[in-house]
């Protein structure tokens, strides 16, 4: 079984209509998992449970960073 981590995404107005999920899923080897969501206008956030390899989850929670996302750990 591949590890999971759990997270919640903070998407800024400019993210919140673009597909960066579903961009997530197809750049890195992750399997995505929407737990929880509240997204508006103007901003929204995610909980979600990446599972995969510890690489990938990291390569693709800083690409997640560099785009603008705010990235917390749930425990």
């Amino acid at each position: 079984q591949m590890p999971i981590k759990q997270t919640r995404l903070t998407f800024q107005t400019h993210l919140v209509s673009e597909p960066v999920i579903y961009q997530l899923g197809q750049k890195y080897k992750v399997i995505t998992n929407i737990k929880r969501a509240n997204v508006k206008q103007n901003t929204g956030w995610v909980i979600l449970n990446l599972e995969g390899a510890d690489s990938e989850i990291s390569a693709s929670l800083k690409w997640l960073t560099s785009l603008g996302v705010k990235v917390d750990f749930i425990k």
